[in-house]
C-alpha cells in the first residue's frame, strides 16, 4: 500500500536524516523512479525536504523538523487511523487512550496519507461478535478489568448451571472471543489456572491484597492450548452421514468455524455427487438439534438413535405443517 509506504520513507528520512534516492529505494524495495515519485509526494504533503549535492549529498529533512509519530511502523500508523477505537477496547476502558493515539496520528500524517488511510476505513471493519447474536453481557467487567491492570484479588459469585459459586480469584488476563469476554484466572486455593465467563459473574468484589503473577505466563499461548483441549474434551461422539454439497459448505455454520477442523475426521466423494463424513461431535442431544438444520440434504448413517431422532422432528415438523383444510 502506498500510504505504508510513505510512511515508512518519512521514519527513514528521520532515522538516517539524509540518504540518496537509490539508498532509499535499496531499503524499501522500490525502484529509483518510484522512489522520486514518492520524495515529491511527501514534498506536496508539506513534509519539508531539500537536496544536497555533491559527494555526500542527498535528500534530507529540514534541520529540527520531526513527524510526531516516533516509535511506530508505517503499518501501525495507517491501522491506527483507518480503524478508529473498537468497541473492545472502549470496554475495557482504553477508548480514550486509542481516540488520543487516533487524534495524534491524525494531527502528524500529511494530507495525503490522511486521505489514503481513510481509503481502507471504508474499505475494511471489524465485527468481532458472531451472525444472529450480540455481544454478551458482561456487567461485572469494568471491576474484573481493573483487577487485571492492577494485579488484585477478586472475590466473585459465579453462576453455574442453576447454582451460584464464590471464588477467589487472582485475575491473570481477558480474552474476548466472538462477542463474549472470557477472565484466566488463577485460583489460589488449588493453584489451577481456570477460564471464567465475565457474562456469568453476578458479582465482583475488588479486594485490597495483591498477588504476583506467574513468571513466563503467556496468555495467548495459554488460551491456544486450552481451546484445543476443550475442543477434544466436548467432542465425544462419532457420526457418520452423507450430506449434499450444499450441506458440506454448511458444516462450519452449523458446527462453528473454530470447531470445524477439528470435528471433521474424514471425508469421502461419492459417485452421486454427496460426500460422506465422518465428524467429531459433542452429545446426541446436541448432534440432532445440529444437524436439523441441513434439513433434507443430510442423512445419518450412524449412530441409529441420531438418525432415528432426526426422523422423529421430521415426521413431527411434517404433521404440524400439513396443508391446511
Amino acid at each position: 500500500m502506498r500510504a505504508e509506504r510513505l510512511v515508512a520513507l518519512l521514519f527513514t528520512l528521520q532515522r538516517k536524516r539524509g540518504a540518496t534516492a537509490a539508498e532509499l529505494a535499496a531499503e524499501l524495495g522500490v525502484s529509483e523512479r518510484t522512489m522520486h515519485r514518492d520524495l515529491a509526494a511527501l514534498r506536496d504533503a508539506g513534509v519539508p525536504l531539500w537536496t544536497e549535492t555533491g559527494r555526500n549529498g542527498g535528500v534530507r529533512l529540514v534541520d529540527g523538523w520531526r513527524a510526531r509519530l516516533d516509535g511506530l511502523t508505517s503499518r501501525e500508523a495507517v491501522a491506527i487511523f483507518a480503524f478508529g477505537v473498537p468497541e473492545a477496547l472502549g470496554a475495557l476502558g482504553l477508548g480514550t487512550a486509542v481516540s488520543a493515539a487516533h487524534a495524534k496520528v491524525s494531527a502528524s500524517l500529511p494530507k495525503e496519507l490522511r486521505e489514503q488511510a481513510e481509503h481502507v476505513a471504508g474499505r475494511f471493519h471489524l465485527d468481532a461478535p458472531g451472525w444472529f447474536r450480540g455481544e454478551d453481557s458482561a456487567g461485572s467487567l469494568a471491576t474484573v478489568t481493573r483487577a487485571v491492570w492492577e494485579s488484585r484479588r477478586l472475590r466473585v459469585s459465579y453462576r453455574r448451571r442453576d447454582k451460584i459459586a464464590e471464588r477467589l480469584l487472582e485475575p491473570l488476563g481477558l480474552v474476548l472471543k466472538a462477542g463474549v469476554w472470557y477472565l484466566v484466572a488463577r485460583v489460589p486455593e488449588d493453584d489451577a489456572l481456570r477460564t471464567y465467563r465475565v457474562g456469568r459473574i453476578s458479582e465482583a468484589e475488588l479486594l485490597d491484597e495483591r498477588f504476583t503473577r506467574p513468571e513466563g505466563f503467556d496468555l495467548a499461548g495459554w488460551w491456544r492450548e486450552s481451546s484445543a483441549a476443550f475442543e477434544q474434551f466436548t467432542m465425544r461422539i462419532e457420526v457418520r452421514l452423507r450430506l449434499s454439497p450444499r450441506a458440506f459448505r454448511q458444516l462450519p455454520r452449523v458446527l462453528g468455524p473454530e470447531a470445524m477442523p477439528s470435528a471433521l475426521l474424514e471425508r469421502h466423494d461419492l459417485p452421486d455427487g454427496w460426500i460422506e463424513a465422518r465428524l467429531a461431535m459433542e452429545t446426541e442431544e446436541i448432534a440432532i438439534g445440529q444437524l436439523t438444520s441441513l434439513g433434507g440434504d443430510v442423512e445419518v448413517l450412524s449412530p441409529e438413535s441420531i438418525r432415528a431422532g432426526l426422523a422423529a422432528i421430521g415426521a413431527e415438523m411434517a404433521a404440524r405443517n400439513a396443508p391446511l383444510d
